[in-house]
């Protein structure tokens, strides 16, 4: 079912700004509303200190009641910082644009709020790394790995720093999942008018040099004058070194496949690939 709805997760990483400008121009095309969530982790129990050493009732009460205090003032603040970065968020998709957006504090598991409001939307938009990854290169976000293996919509994965998009590089396997991608980019307003590139990474066989011109048929009849790329390699090298050109504004590839792009979350080719890929990505079901 459509909802005609971005949903767009944002903390206060440094690629939350990343996550607001590619949901803006995501919903923008797309003429969709933005759901924008900022969801807090569950607050840590106030450690149960020993105060047996206490010389009396009153003064072990006493620091009891301290501590209950700072906790209601740490979830009231946290309340409060998570207010702002869903304000901010929104007035940066809003900024010279007609676009709605609604906002959604939460508390508790990013991935079980995802998977319980994934069907509000039609697409998720997620940073490449959160608050506690940093920006070293070797960290890639937890939670991302978890929303895309539990998540049955399209993911986006927005780098560090935003670019408009005008060209898109579709890693193609002849896969279930490569086959829907083209598919939904041949059906789908926010490509329209985009160049459009399938890559196969691998050695070329009639059977692939087939699957890659019935897509390119595909893409055609859906007003795509795309072109078809084969070149040797391991996939995840391959595709990194294409997108690392900067020809390439947008990798869009299945979570699964034939070739060993379905190594993708089940092993670690994928992976690796997104961690040292500097364009977004969107993974496809």
């Amino acid at each position: 079912m459509t909802t005609n709805t971005l949903i767009a997760l944002v903390d206060a990483s440094a690629y939350a700004e990343s996550v607001c400008h590619h949901a803006a121009w995501i919903a923008g095309r797309n003429d969709w509303k933005v759901k924008l969530y900022h969801v807090m982790g569950r607050r840590d129990a106030v450690e149960k200190q020993d105060l047996s050493g206490a010389i009396r009732l009153g003064a072990r009460s006493a620091l009891l009641e301290q501590l209950t205090d700072l906790d209601a003032a740490r979830a009231k603040l946290a309340h409060e910082h998570g207010r702002a970065i869903l304000e901010d968020a929104k007035a940066i998709i809003t900024q010279g644009s007609d676009i709605t957006v609604e906002t959604r504090l939460r508390q508790g598991d990013l991935v079980e709020t995802v998977t319980a409001k994934e069907e509000t939307g039609d697409m998720i938009v997620i940073g490449k790394r959160g608050e506690a990854a940093g920006l070293a290169m070797e960290h890639l976000g937890s939670n991302l790995e978890r929303i895309v293996r539990a998540s049955h919509k399209p993911v986006f994965i927005a780098n560090r720093a935003f670019k408009p998009i005008t060209s898109v590089l579709v890693a193609f396997d002849g896969g279930p999942s490569s086959l829907k991608a083209v598919d939904y980019i041949a059906r789908s307003q926010m490509f329209a008018g985009l160049s459009v590139t399938l890559v196969f990474a691998g050695k070329e066989t009639p059977a692939i040099q087939k699957s890659l011109s019935d897509a390119a048929a595909t893409l055609k009849a859906g007003g795509f004058d795309a072109k078809t790329l084969v070149q040797s390699g391991e996939p995840e090298k391959v595709l990194a070194q294409i997108t690392s050109t900067g020809a390439q504004d947008l990798l869009v590839m299945g979570a699964y496949g034939h070739s060993r792009v379905r190594s993708f979350i089940i092993g670690s080719t994928t992976t690796e690939m997104i961690r040292s890929c500097k364009v977004p990505v969107l993974i496809m079901r």
